[in-house]
């Protein structure tokens, strides 16, 4: 692949990161970075794209769905941190080798409210404040539900995500939203539904499950087990449904599954809120790692495996703070668990410019690996890959299952923290990796992996990547080979996407 800017061409590197010599010759501009915090103007729908770079993949037969933030400016105000920004999905269907691209805000009520106004009228978790200084912040606290974080199918329903609050339906032929939904009732309205589910392939209740959770956090917090069969004519009903209290505050954004386990870690984290009550901070904002707390794995028989009704496992975990697992698998009496670790909760303080950070004095997540012993109530840490990571995936075949292969988004250099520029292929056994980047003008995306039809290899199919293209300040899908990452195809979207965050791959109904 290569980037051009005025015919001048900035050649992209596959190599192997076994080298000796790493790539370091070029250092990321901050400007090209940040340059991808816009707004989002227009919504499309079913716009024709163009393959640019590379050749179509006729292969190909569904769609590609993306979430993340669209708002970030409301007249003149910035947001304190983009993940307060209001929800874009984008969609990009691909069929008989042509691709399509529609993008619509979710219409939630507060992205109305202030669309409205043209003004911030709710504080967001990650520190936005209202105008008006403290006295207007002061005891609200009321958020928005901004629907950002992740886009996922059940049932007949395109549900866009955001763990504090309830799904938004949308239609997924036009990303029109539906509203705010219950699922047939299973939730209260509103009713906290996590924004990391899991699709189980190889579950014996239907072709497809749709593991998820809702937790309520507090001095004691409870957590909500949920399965939903997501293929045939149950498709969006659920299947399982319990609850389980854990001690101590409960700050879980994802979890993992196996197929008779599902596996929280409970992170050694306090939670002040006095001053996100008082006005002063958001809430996330006031999360602190706590040296005199013991971080937990909380493990949760699912009711669809051999330990239905039996009670959590609790078993102390390492050190740091995890956002994102991998993927988990049973191996006899051992659970095995890849995550991204951190060395402490990262958050932009209320002083500093989201934009105009330094990578460098931030917590860079690691690949590790936990061994989880049920039997003995031990676990142990190991380190996968040192380089700085975020957004891992494996074939989706495999959820739950031990998989050889993951995908993930990465630095451009071996060591140190940045923006994540490049695609990174990992065995998880032997620790072999491939790499390719986008440096040192493009910026990555998490990759969405797309096993081919009937592949008998793990590692056959294509990734698909949202690149912020900093040469031409704009948006581009980029479609690898996840076997060898070569590059196959790139299409210029018509639309300035900002950095995003998660989305999923849905293959056209008459596959």
């Amino acid at each position: 692949m290569i980037f051009s800017e005025n015919n001048k061409k900035f050649d992209v590197k596959v190599t192997s990161l076994q080298e000796k010599q790493s790539i370091k010759n070029n250092q990321f501009n901050k400007e090209d970075w940040s340059s991808a915090y816009q707004n989002v103007e227009l919504e499309l729908e079913n716009k024709n794209l163009e393959v640019t770079q590379g050749n179509s993949i006729k292969e190909l037969n569904g769609t590609l769905f993306k979430n993340g933030p669209g708002i970030l400016e409301r007249d003149g105000q910035w947001l304190h941190h983009p993940f307060d920004g209001d929800g874009m999905i984008s969609a990009i269907n691909f069929k008989d080798g042509k691709a399509t691209f529609t993008n619509k805000f979710v219409k939630t009520k507060g992205y109305l409210e202030e669309k409205k106004k043209n003004k911030f009228l709710y504080r967001g978790v990650f520190g936005t404040q209202k105008k008006g200084g403290i006295l207007n912040n002061v005891l609200d606290l009321n958020f928005k539900n901004i629907a950002n974080t992740h886009v996922i199918k059940l049932g007949d329903e395109l549900l866009a995500l955001w763990e504090a609050a309830g799904p938004h339906a949308l239609d997924p032929k036009n990303l029109e939203t539906i509203g705010l939904t219950t699922l047939k009732g299973v939730l209260k309205k509103n009713e906290a539904f996590s924004a990391h589910p899991k699709i189980d392939l190889n579950s014996k209740y239907s072709k497809e499950v749709l593991v998820t959770f809702g937790v309520q956090t507090g001095p004691q917090s409870t957590i909500r087990l949920m399965e939903f069969s997501n293929k045939g004519n149950k498709a969006g009903e659920i299947l399982f449904d319990r609850k389980d209290k854990l001690n101590g505050f409960a700050f879980l954004h994802d979890f993992a599954i196996t197929t008779n386990w599902a596996i929280f870690l409970q992170n050694a984290i306090d939670f002040n809120p006095l001053p996100f009550v008082m006005g002063q901070k958001g809430a996330a904002q006031c999360l602190k790692s706590s040296p005199n707390k013991k971080a937990k794995f909380f493990i949760v028989p699912r009711d669809s495996g051999l330990y239905r009704g039996k009670p959590p496992v609790i078993i102390d975990a390492p050190e740091g703070f995890v956002f994102h697992h991998v993927n988990a698998y049973e191996d006899e009496e051992n659970i095995v668990l890849d995550s991204i670790f951190y060395d402490d909760f990262p958050s932009v303080g209320p002083d500093e410019d989201f934009r105009d950070i330094d990578f460098e004095k931030y917590p860079a997540g690691k690949l590790k690996r936990s061994i989880i012993n049920l039997k003995s109530h031990y676990s142990e840490l190991s380190t996968i890959s040192e380089q700085t990571c975020e957004f891992a995936v494996i074939n989706p075949k495999f959820t739950g299952i031990k998989a050889t292969h993951s995908w993930m988004a990465c630095t451009n250099a071996k060591s140190g923290n940045a923006p994540l520029q490049a695609i990174k292929k990992i065995n998880l056994d032997t620790k072999e990796e491939i790499f390719w980047s986008a440096a040192p003008r493009g910026f990555v995306s998490e990759p969405i992996m797309v096993p081919k039809t009937n592949s008998k290899k793990e590692d056959e199919g294509y990734l698909l990547i949202l690149v912020w293209n900093g040469a031409r300040r704009g948006s581009d899908l980029i479609i690898l080979d996840s076997k060898n990452l070569e590059h196959l195809s790139t299409y210029e979207l018509p639309i300035n996407i900002p950095h995003g965050l998660h989305g999923s791959w849905s293959n056209n109904e008459e596959d």
